[in-house]
């Protein structure tokens, strides 16, 4: 199970962008890098082209870049808006048969909240 999701509210804490909160929009796990908005943008250029409207596209655009995932932890707002680490909790449940089952749960470890 990943400790850092999709949709995730993170603080960068190496880098450039040191301190920067932003949300996860992507997450890469083959190269162990994620992609958060608002941190590590940088400017990219485009090939001028016409699209099928005859509008034309390209130029320079400022886009995020993907940061290492060592360098990001969860921000937790609950625990006066600092960083925390990922636990697991194993939970038990039952399914709507009324079969037992067993949950992974993710949580701040520092307030407790399950994330």
């Amino acid at each position: 199970m990943a400790r850092i999701k999709k949709g995730d509210q993170v603080i960068v804490i190496a880098g450039k962008d040191k301190g920067k909160v932003g949300r996860v929009l992507e997450v890469r796990p083959a190269d162990d890098r994620v992609i958060v908005e608002g941190v590590q943008r940088v400017t990219k250029h485009t090939k001028v082209g016409q699209s099928a409207q005859g509008a034309r596209t390209g130029g320079i655009e400022t886009v995020e870049a993907p940061i290492h995932v060592s360098n990001v932890m969860i921000y937790d707002a609950d625990a006066k808006g600092k960083r925390t680490r990922v636990g697991f909790r194993v939970e038990e449940g039952t399914r709507p048969n009324g079969a037992k089952r067993t949950v992974r749960v993710r949580y701040a470890k520092k307030s407790g909240e399950d994330l």
